[in-house]
């Protein structure tokens, strides 16, 4: 398998469009009903959010999303990596660059929030170093929702 490369792109792409429909289809095959937010590539098209795209051999094979929250954190959202390539390491490269490009926006912490059934993405977070913590404003909580945090300082000295 050829090397990943995880770079900011624009929202508005076709490839980013495609990633957000299998995230949104995991999304509701794990969780149908009330708590599920569809996102859109269009509503990513905006000043303070980040589109991180993994590409192999220059097809879009994960995704990821940055917020910037203006506290000193930054939130994480929608990391969806192809489930043809799974298992090969890009989601771990997507969280690590996600992480730079925080530290490179002045973050200090990293959030998310994964849903309970997501048991991947849970082992993921858990292997990078997140730690569950309290719902984060604007959340609270629900019987779907994990909250995680990562102080990025230890990402820098801790990978």
């Amino acid at each position: 398998m050829s090397e990943v490369s995880v770079n900011i792109e624009p929202a508005l792409q076709h490839e980013v469009s495609v990633l957000l429909s299998q995230s949104d289809s995991v999304a509701a095959a794990l969780y149908p009903g009330e708590y599920r937010r569809p996102i859109t590539a269009e509503s990513l098209a905006k000043p303070g959010t980040h589109v991180l795209i993994a590409r192999l051999a220059d097809r879009a094979v994960g995704l990821c999303v940055l917020f910037e929250r203006g506290d000193g954190t930054t939130e994480l959202k929608r990391m969806i990596v192809d489930a043809g390539v799974r298992g090969a390491g890009i989601g771990m490269a997507l969280l690590r660059r996600a992480e730079a490009q925080a530290q490179t926006l002045g973050s200090q912490t990293m959030l998310l929030e994964v849903g309970t059934r997501n048991v991947e993405a849970q082992q993921l977070y858990r292997r990078g170093g997140y730690k569950p913590c309290e719902p984060f404003a604007p959340y609270t909580a629900t019987p779907i929702s994990l909250f995680m945090r990562r102080a990025l300082i230890e990402a820098v000295s801790g990978r």
